[in-house]
């Protein structure tokens, strides 16, 4: 949207803040995925981890996974910061499906379909991941399917609405009116 996506303001504030909003009452603490100057993340005061590699997504998510681990974490869930709508109860849903992966990792699911980048993952699967980087692998999906990935199914397909273009971002400030 020709700015750092994080900052594009919706209803006179950060999508950031949105998506804190949502997740902060649900996890210990929130670490923040971000290449660049990490010091415009400073005022929300999480701890911002950058990419060891940059092979997309999932580069910041063993990022993630590595710094949660040094912090005694036994999970990370990751969301993308365009969806301010998340649900209320995503982080306990996410580790409920989890209870029935093999390797304890789930994803988020609507009538839409998945959305990967949503999802819980231990910090065990760090090695993994790393390797599966190593093999110059970036897609999520790939990564998530091997790994017999749950899903958490959610009813209201809005909680994943990702914003990329002016016309999503219109839609999301409609949806806020609407619900005020």
């Amino acid at each position: 949207m020709g700015a750092d996506k994080a900052f594009v303001q919706l209803a006179g504030r950060p999508l950031i803040a949105h998506v804190l909003d949502r997740l902060e009452p649900q996890v210990e603490s929130v670490l923040i995925s971000a290449n660049g100057d990490a010091s415009r993340f400073a005022a929300l005061g999480c701890r911002v981890v950058a990419d060891a590699a940059r092979q997309g997504p999932l580069s910041g998510v063993l990022s993630a996974l590595q710094a949660a681990a040094s912090m005694g974490a036994t999970h990370l869930v990751s969301t993308p910061v365009d969806t301010p709508f998340l649900p209320g109860d995503l982080v306990p849903q996410l580790l409920l499906a989890a209870e029935n992966s093999p390797e304890g990792l789930a994803l988020a699911s609507d009538a839409t379909g998945d959305h990967p980048a949503t999802a819980i993952w231990p910090v065990g699967l760090a090695p993994a991941l790393a390797d599966f980087l190593a093999e110059g692998q970036a897609k999520v999906t790939r990564f998530t399917e091997a790994h017999h990935a749950a899903r958490a199914n959610f009813p209201d397909a809005r909680a994943f609405l990702n914003l990329n273009t002016p016309e999503d971002l219109a839609a999301a400030e409609a949806l806020l009116k609407g619900a005020a």
